[in-house]
């Protein structure tokens, strides 16, 4: 069977969606039929041992030992989770390799700024990662220990994670647009005792060293016994001492030989951890949280099939899918698109800036890049679309795109003016495209008609979660009504709710998200947090233990435990879709109304002249409310009276009177962190009078350089509240 192409059908008719799927299975082997998605949800948020139970029985799930319980002991946090089972999550990306390639598709596609393209089977990726394995444990590295990386979004990063994971070490990786001082936040709180690395990266269409970085690294962490090296860009022959023995990456994956191929990863226990992965670190050191291989495999596969509609790519039903979100590896989406390789997935990936150069700014470079490499499932930050619309790209400009079916979002609220601008985009090739299929030359219009159905009204899978727990609360459904601007549903097994000041579930209201049920994603603990009260500090100590707590699952006669508090502001609205208002720490409260910021952005970033805005609200203990808006600007435009109306009026007309700004300035840049969310809280507190230096990390930055004119203002801004307090 031959691959398909960028211009093939992608599914032969009728394509049944992923979730229908499991819905037939339930009836099948469960006997269990739901009037609605609401009704299914219910029950997986109440029957948890039977939920995920079925999940570990639908994805045949393996362990050579049975696990004596699905959920032991149901404590948030601590919930034991099928005790006695073994995994490995390199084992279960390794069962797709005979029937994947026997399919004749790849594991993965590659591509970067320099347009170097790579593609790796099902069985190289194998090898490649079990030369890397036994070169592993040949240098030492353990049970345990702990692996870090500085990587770049290419093939060679997945092969390390899992050449890492299948001999029980656990991973950790930075991107390397990061600074010295920010991967040292993180690394030295870990204690690596391997160092993989590379001679630079090219972003935004500049080279980057990275020599003198990792050599930094090395001399800031003495726990690293071996260096492993990568040659991205051909200067690796020119790297420093690095005082312990270093070896070529290429080289430590090139074995092909009877223990390369016999190589199996070890099996681990269920909670055995899996990764570290870091909070964003705006304030303070990032928390290094840890998760497990099995509550990982587990959610991830939930998630991605389920809910996200990404088939096995060698499944009848959704033969030759490709999954692609970008992301860097700073971002825990560098974790979710590697986690199609668990269902058997072709992932697709690319290294680079997904908006050309500051010299050449071009949005259109990821959508050549699909068109090019043929993706289904195309998946990208929300302020990517943002950014594709403010620039006016035209898809059809932008090759063949035929194959989406679907597009993902996450990083922060997706505007319903960016929903509605990709919809109407796909509208219009679906329409060319039948039109096309009319034509007496256009060969097989069946096929065409069927191959371009779903780009009519394309399928927005919009997600919420995080780092956190390494999975999503809020997210999609292929078969449930689409509305802009919204998510469309609590995802299964995720005991979501918004809560009210007094701890309530509210509907139709804005309030705290709280998840009230344990999931088996959330992290076994922080590393170093000896007695977990950072741990429990950050998600379980709002509410009092106890409180909100559902039957479902485990040890029901004590029910311990807390909620956890999520830190978002959540909206459900009676039909189960759902709005994520922002940070509930960065809201806006005007005179006694309480506004989530994403709000106002909306409002004021579907103005044409607009790029990007921030706003914070400076009431803080009694303090009178003082809101500014910061704008950027298109070039070329200047912030005036006139303009200065425009805004007010439109956060006037979309919202209320009481959240127009007390004063809108124009602004270079609005600071952002490395994964591109808004720093509205660090310079709330700079206006508040706290030192810079207290309130950020600029080495969590993406932009540390605008931060300067945001210290001149809020010195301004405090001299004159001074001045008039007399």
């Amino acid at each position: 069977m031959s691959a398909p192409t960028a211009t093939s059908p992608l599914h032969t008719p009728p394509y049944v969606p992923q979730i229908r799927l499991y819905q037939h299975w339930l009836q099948a082997q469960r006997g269990l039929v739901f009037e609605d998605y609401h009704a299914l949800w219910r029950w997986s948020t109440t029957e948890l041992d039977a939920f995920w139970q079925s999940i570990w029985d639908y994805f045949a799930l393996q362990s050579p030992t049975p696990h004596r319980a699905v959920l032991a002991e149901n404590v948030m946090p601590g919930a034991v989770w099928f005790p006695g089972a073994q995994v490995n999550y390199a084992q279960q990306v390794f069962r797709h390799v005979a029937p994947a390639h026997a399919a004749g598709l790849p594991a993965i596609v590659a591509r970067n700024e320099r347009g170097r393209h790579t593609e790796l089977s099902w069985p190289e990726l194998r090898r490649q990662v079990a030369s890397l394995a036994l070169h592993l444990r040949a240098a030492g590295v353990q049970r345990g220990d702990r692996v870090a990386a500085y990587l770049p979004n290419v093939p060679e990063a997945m092969v390390a994670f899992l050449a890492t994971v299948s001999i029980g070490a656990i991973w950790s990786i930075c991107a390397p647009d990061m600074g010295t001082a920010a991967v040292l936040d993180r690394f030295r709180q870990i204690e690596p005792v391997l160092l993989i690395g590379c001679d630079g990266v090219t972003y935004g269409g500049r080279d980057h060293d990275r020599l003198g970085v990792m050599a930094e690294l090395r001399a800031a962490l003495p726990s690293v016994r071996r260096v492993l090296l990568w040659d991205n860009q051909g200067t690796a022959q020119s790297a420093p001492d690095f005082g312990v023995p270093t070896d070529d990456f290429t080289l430590a994956c090139g074995r092909n030989d009877a223990e390369t191929t016999a190589f199996e990863p070890e099996w681990l226990p269920f909670d055995h951890p899996l990764w570290i992965v870091y909070s964003s670190g705006t304030t303070g050191l990032p928390k290094p949280i840890v998760h497990g291989h099995g509550g990982t495999v587990l959610v991830a596969m939930a998630l991605k099939v389920l809910h996200n509609d990404v088939g096995c790519s060698y499944a009848p039903n959704s033969f030759g899918e490709r999954y692609h979100w970008y992301s860097s590896t700073g971002w825990v989406m560098w974790n979710a698109q590697m986690s199609g390789l668990l269902n058997g997935t072709t992932c697709v990936i690319y290294d680079g800036n997904p908006g050309g150069s500051r010299e050449r700014p071009d949005w259109t470079t990821l959508w050549r890049f699909a068109a090019q490499t043929g993706v289904s499932f195309f998946g990208a930050g929300a302020a990517f679309y943002a950014n594709c619309l403010k620039a006016g790209v035209d898809l059809a400009q932008c090759g063949d795109l035929s194959r989406i079916r679907a597009l993902g979002t996450t990083g922060s609220p997706l505007s319903p003016e960016a929903q509605q601008w990709g919809t109407a985009q796909f509208r219009a090739l679906a329409r060319r495209h039948a039109e096309s299929a009319n034509t007496p030359s256009a060969g097989n219009a069946p096929n065409a008609a069927q191959a371009h159905e779903a780009q009519a009204d394309i399928w927005w899978c919009n997600i919420s979660g995080g780092t956190d727990f390494a999975g999503a609360f809020i997210g999609g459904h292929r078969e449930l009504p689409q509305t802009p601007g919204r998510m469309q549903c609590r995802l299964l097994g995720c005991a979501v709710e918004a809560w009210n000041d007094a701890g309530e579930p509210v509907i139709d209201a804005v309030g705290e998200l709280v998840c009230t049920q344990p999931i088996p994603s959330m992290p076994l603990f922080f590393w170093g947090d000896a007695d977990g009260s950072r741990y429990r500090a950050s998600y379980f100590e709002t509410y009092p233990p106890g409180h909100g707590r559902h039957p479902g699952g485990g040890d029901l006669e004590i029910r311990a435990g807390a909620v956890w508090r999520h830190g978002d502001w959540l909206r459900v609205y009676p039909d189960g879709s759902c709005v994520i208002y922002g940070r509930s720490d960065a809201t806006i409260n005007r005179h006694g109304l309480r506004m989530g910021t994403s709000e106002i952005y909306s409002a004021v970033e579907a103005l044409p002249e607009v790029l990007d805005s921030m706003v914070v609200d400076l009431e803080y203990l009694g303090r009178p409310s003082f809101m500014p808006l910061f704008v950027v600007l298109r070039e070329g435009l200047t912030l005036d009276d006139a303009l200065r109306a425009k805004l007010s009026e439109a956060i006037r007309r979309a919202l209320s009177p009481r959240f127009v700004p007390d004063a809108i300035e124009q602004v270079a840049e609005i600071p952002r962190t490395l994964s591109g969310k808004k720093q509205e809280l660090p310079i709330k507190r700079l206006l508040l009078g706290q030192p810079l230096e207290k309130v950020i990390n600029k080495e969590a930055m993406a932009n540390p350089g605008c931060l300067g004119w945001y210290v001149d203002y809020a010195r301004a801004y405090l001299a004159a509240a001074a001045e008039a307090a007399g």
